[in-house]
């Protein structure tokens, strides 16, 4: 039985993830609202799933398939408009290869075609709200004022009917600026480069989040070099943001609690409870 229940978080969700008949939360949002409705779920002690926000990286390494890795970081940026949890919202490139990886992913996403998104050919559609859009062109501009610069796109199209941003990658990017660390949650690819697997791994764990990241490399010693050392719970090889519903998915640090999918995620609904049985005639009582 599925009920659903409209309103605002105060009217509807407060309610009902305090209310000690509620035995388990499940909550798919952002950070800030999770840990809200963490604090509100601890007055009964109930169980909490939560699948919160994210901040991933894709990395490229010079021997990937860069006709690959330049199309999925594409996709993994501006999918949904980049309003998606799971979002490639940062690029970290190998510096031998930045300047001619990165014209490729601006020649691809310079044919991605925003509008309407009731048109087939659409692929980037509007924003949620004209206060979202305007947070997300406020970390574009925080970028440029520390020495960031808009390599594509950062352009918002006049419309009566939507609030639209062109697909944006930024470059010059450094690890303390908000547009590294924070969720923006919309088509802005941020590019970060290094030098060392190292290098790499540092920049890939270094935001509050880690529900997802990608790696891109021939070289199989690689692959797995990153994929044990990034702090995610999904680690993408040569691929992004592919799923079965066998594989778990959830997050480290503040992308979450808990995982959707496979086998945790039944037990996350579940409750055990241990029953024991003594067959036969007591004996060895405790008192003689």
């Amino acid at each position: 039985v599925v009920n659903i229940l409209a309103g605002l978080g105060s009217d509807v969700g407060a309610p009902m993830v305090s209310h000690p008949l509620v035995e388990m939360v499940s909550f798919t949002g952002s950070t800030r609202v999770g840990k809200m409705t963490m604090a509100a779920a601890s007055s009964s002690l109930k169980k909490v799933s939560m699948e919160l926000g994210g901040k991933n990286g894709q990395i490229v390494f010079p021997d990937a398939d860069l006709e690959a890795a330049a199309d999925a970081a594409v996709f993994g940026g501006f999918f949904n408009a980049g309003e998606c949890c799971n979002a490639g919202s940062r690029l970290i490139v190998h510096e031998a290869i930045a300047d001619d990886f990165l014209g490729a992913v601006k020649a691809l996403a310079e044919r991605v075609k925003v509008g309407d998104p009731l048109d087939d050919r659409t692929k980037v559609g509007a924003m949620i709200s004209a206060d979202h859009m305007a947070k997300v062109a406020g970390y574009v501009k925080a970028a440029k004022t520390g020495g960031g610069s808009v390599f594509s796109g950062g352009g918002q199209l006049a419309s009566n009917a939507g609030q639209y941003l062109d697909p944006t990658i930024v470059r010059n990017v450094t690890e303390d600026m908000e547009i590294a660390r924070e969720e923006v949650f919309g088509p802005v690819l941020s590019v970060l480069t290094f030098e060392t697997i190292e290098r790499a791994l540092h920049i890939a764990n270094n935001t509050p989040y880690g529900l997802s990241a990608g790696v891109w490399s021939a070289s199989i010693d690689t692959c797995m070099s990153v994929a044990r050392g990034v702090r995610s719970g999904t680690v993408w090889v040569n691929t992004f943001m592919e799923g079965y519903p066998e594989l778990p998915f959830g997050g480290y640090k503040q992308s979450g609690l808990g995982r959707e999918l496979g086998k945790r995620a039944v037990e996350d609904y579940t409750e055990e409870k241990t029953i024991q049985f003594h067959r036969g005639q007591r004996t060895g009582w405790w008192l003689g």
